[in-house]
């Protein structure tokens, strides 16, 4: 029945699959390490991600995750992978490469389908999008471009690209009104609870609102697919984050000319 849903609908929506106490052990570990990069205001207190007057961004890489156990206790653990074993109907796996992100306030991410960034492996794989705080409409959380999905020019075209080979950038689009005039998409988001999680395919366009808030918007994104199917090996090991790119590529715009989208 959810594989049905998903097929049809795009995604879904999971209100409170992690357990909050872990998703607080995360969330603590994340201010903590946030603290000590200097980017918080008044340092790291359970209810306090307010960004400091100074604030830059703080990218979490493969190296720092691995210093986070409560964070991979959360993405690793039997809850979302017991739930995978049983959705994708055989033992599954997470891909070694972790998206931790601390969005700061001012920031948004653009839209773009996750197939043009692992899409040399299983197209049966699918992204975790994990609330790691409460997530208002202000804070900029994830939102969808509703039956993107089922959109077969794009997927015939952007869809078949690769962001390390192809282009120069990842992103369709920065503009969520472009994406609606050009390809009739609505968009939809919803405010998130910590622990909330939404499932989605590689071909589901979305992006995140713009964060108005003063406060960093924690979320991570993590991937899941069967064991036994094709992997995209670039994601996996001991630099997972650190993707060679090919020098030949072109802007998205100039492939987005030539594909007449």
């Amino acid at each position: 029945a959810l594989r049905q849903q998903i097929d049809s609908v795009g995604y879904l929506l999971l209100r409170g699959f992690f357990d909050p106490a872990l998703v607080s052990k995360a969330r603590t570990e994340i201010l903590n390490y946030m603290s000590s990069q200097g980017v918080l205001q008044g340092g790291a207190t359970i209810d306090q991600t307010t960004a400091s007057s100074k604030h830059h961004g703080v990218r979490f890489t493969h190296s720092v995750i691995q210093q986070l156990p409560g964070f991979l206790e959360v993405v690793n653990s039997n809850r979302i992978m017991s739930f995978f074993d049983s959705f994708l109907g055989g033992p599954s796996m997470s891909l070694d490469h972790k998206w931790l992100r601390a969005t700061p306030p001012g920031q948004n991410t653009g839209a773009h389908c996750d197939v043009v960034y692992m899409g040399a492996g299983s197209k049966e794989l699918y992204t975790v999008w994990t609330a790691l705080d409460d997530i208002s409409l202000e804070m900029g959380p994830l939102a969808v471009c509703l039956d993107s999905h089922q959109h077969q020019r794009l997927k015939e075209t952007y869809g078949a690209s690769d962001a390390h080979q192809d282009l120069l950038e990842g992103w369709f689009s920065r503009d969520p009104y472009e994406v609606m005039e050009k390809l009739g998409f609505r968009w939809a988001s919803t405010p998130f609870q910590a622990g909330d999680i939404m499932i989605f395919g590689m071909y589901l366009m979305h992006g995140s609102l713009d964060n108005l808030s003063a406060r960093f918007r924690l979320s991570c994104d993590t991937r899941y697919q069967l064991a036994d199917a094709e992997v995209d090996w670039r994601h996996m090991g001991e630099t997972p984050d650190q993707i060679p790119k090919a020098k030949e590529r072109i802007s998205i715009q100039d492939a987005r000319a030539n594909w007449g989208i």
